[in-house]
């Protein structure tokens, strides 16, 4: 194996890679300061997905092209899940942060292009280099933290995550729609500025880990096969049907690169010395299983927030503004269930059966979200919204903290960067999909209407100018974008049922505590 030297000059003492669970001594003051630095960064990442969610309707009517929707968003999600286990391998072996400042520095570059973007192939490009930073942002967060706190002992610190998620899942929306209609959609990336740089100042500041020094090489084939293994995938969910036909040469050749992309990468990871991804994790079936429910989450969470505004300003004629608050039922359940969640795990260190209850609520939030109509008023669809958060936020703390349960303190990085790659491929594949879906639907409905030509074009349709149009084109696209919806939902409800399923075989070992050896280590003394 490689070998990782430990900088002696280092503010703190290096943490164990052996078997323990060790981690440097280091008093309350000094934690709490950290978790300031790490909770601000976690804001930086959480706005930027809230915030531009209620105003994409805008956005994409300004600049034209609203049948490439989705891939304002599948070009961040698809960024963020090539780089996340590239950031979490390399914080592990070269200091976490490092790699976690740098990933800063790159978000916000990407957030300054993308305010300046004149065109969708411009957001589309600029919104990926926002994506590449964006995979070290949440990575960086959890496996720092997970680095100073044991699982069993993070609830202390919960409160401090539960006021951010607070603060950004209630005003993202609120921010995001006021920016739009009262200054401009580019503000709403550009207000990351002077927020990126108070991170960048406190991170700095407060957070001295050991500096590491790696002779390891980094699996950059590996890296490279995972990357087009993942691209191939979420074009296949994005052309397939829509651009091109299932059966068409160009799906079954993505189809074809994709499966031997991934099977060349499973083959390299088990002869590299420093894989980018340890296929050892997965014999763990606590952590494959919370993998496969991270997936759906992503799933389920990145189309809810991508096209449930369509909905709201389109059919039930809210502003950007509304809409955000219009999100809000989801938000507060995701947020109340996920606190009451953290606060029974830290106290009892048990766990199963919430990702149970987790993942049968919101198969039923998305059944109920896909019974939305025309007809359907506000007061029903944020009671639907409310479960489907209240599903969420069981599983939104629990996945993270059982992944982390489940490596060695040496592993919290790719762990921790496993977790989230699911969880961001699940956003990037659902949010594809789903646009596919929606799509089509809207076209389907549009054409069957026999509008005159020209009129029922919703490539740069924006709710001003829907308003602007006759009552009787206003109905059949308020029934194309209510078809997309039931079908979006519909759909999310069936890939539900593979999370219910995932959950039910989850083994709910206990969280360990500070100087406990995961459940790897054990196994590996007893042999």
């Amino acid at each position: 194996m490689a070998q990782q030297q430990v900088d002696a000059t280092a503010d703190t003492p290096p943490a164990a890679d052996g078997g323990g669970d060790q981690r440097p001594a280091r008093s309350a003051r000094e934690i709490r300061l950290v978790m300031i630095g790490l909770v601000i960064t976690m804001l930086l990442a959480m706005l930027d997905n809230l915030i531009v969610g209620t105003a994409m309707p805008t956005i994409v009517g300004d600049l034209g092209g609203a049948d490439h929707l989705s891939w304002v968003v599948t070009s961040y999600t698809l960024a963020t899940a090539a780089a996340t286990p590239i950031w979490g391998k390399l914080g592990d072996l070269y200091g976490r942060k490092g790699t976690f400042l740098t990933s800063i520095v790159i978000f916000l570059a990407g957030s300054a292009l993308s305010g300046l973007a004149q065109n969708m192939n411009e957001m589309i490009a600029f919104r990926a280099i926002q994506g590449l930073g964006a995979g070290g942002l949440m990575v960086g967060v959890m496996s720092i933290m997970g680095a100073l706190v044991s699982p069993r002992e993070r609830g202390k610190y919960q409160g401090m995550f539960a006021a951010v998620m607070a603060l950004a899942t209630v005003g993202g929306p609120l921010l995001g729609g006021f920016i739009t209609d009262h200054f401009s959609w580019h503000w709403i990336f550009y207000i990351n500025l002077p927020l990126g740089a108070v991170a960048l100042a406190v991170v700095v500041a407060t957070l001295h880990l050991p500096k590491v020094r790696s002779t390891a090489k980094i699996d950059y084939l590996g890296a490279a096969l995972l990357t087009i293994g993942i691209t191939s995938l979420v074009l296949i969910t994005t052309w397939g049907g829509n651009e091109y036909a299932w059966g068409s040469k160009h799906i079954i050749g993505l189809a074809v690169l994709a499966a031997a992309s991934l099977i060349g990468f499973c083959y390299v990871e088990q002869r590299v010395e420093e894989p980018m991804l340890p296929l050892t994790l997965f014999r763990n079936r606590d952590f494959s299983m919370v993998s496969i429910i991270g997936f759906i989450v992503g799933f389920a969470m990145f189309g809810a927030v991508a096209f449930l505004p369509q909905y709201q300003q389109l059919v039930q004629g809210a502003s950007a503004t509304n809409s955000g608050l219009l999100l809000m039922p989801m938000m507060f359940g995701m947020l109340v269930v996920s606190l009451v969640v953290g606060q029974y795990v830290t106290k009892t260190g048990k766990y199963r059966i919430f990702p149970i209850i987790g993942t049968c609520v919101m198969g039923g939030g998305s059944l109920l979200l896909s019974t939305m109509g025309t007809d359907t008023t506000r007061f029903t669809s944020a009671c639907f919204m409310a479960v489907l958060g209240a599903g969420m936020g069981f599983l939104m703390q629990i996945t993270m903290l059982v992944a982390q349960n489940s490596v060695e303190l040496k592993d919290m990085g790719v762990a921790s960067s496993t977790a989230t790659l699911f969880r961001t491929i699940g956003g990037s594949f659902g949010v594809a999909l789903f646009g596919a879906i929606y799509t089509n639907q809207m076209k389907s409905t549009t054409a069957a209407a026999h509008l005159p030509a020209g009129s029922g074009d919703n490539s740069q349709l924006t709710p001003a100018k829907l308003k602007g149009l006759p009552p009787e084109i206003q109905n059949v696209i308020h029934h194309g974008v209510s078809n997309g919806i039931h079908s979006v939902f519909l759909w999310a409800a069936v890939i539900s049922l593979v999370s219910i399923t995932a959950s039910l075989f989850l083994r709910g070992l206990p969280l360990r505590g500070a100087g406990q050896p995961a459940e790897g280590a054990l196994e590996a003394a007893a042999a």
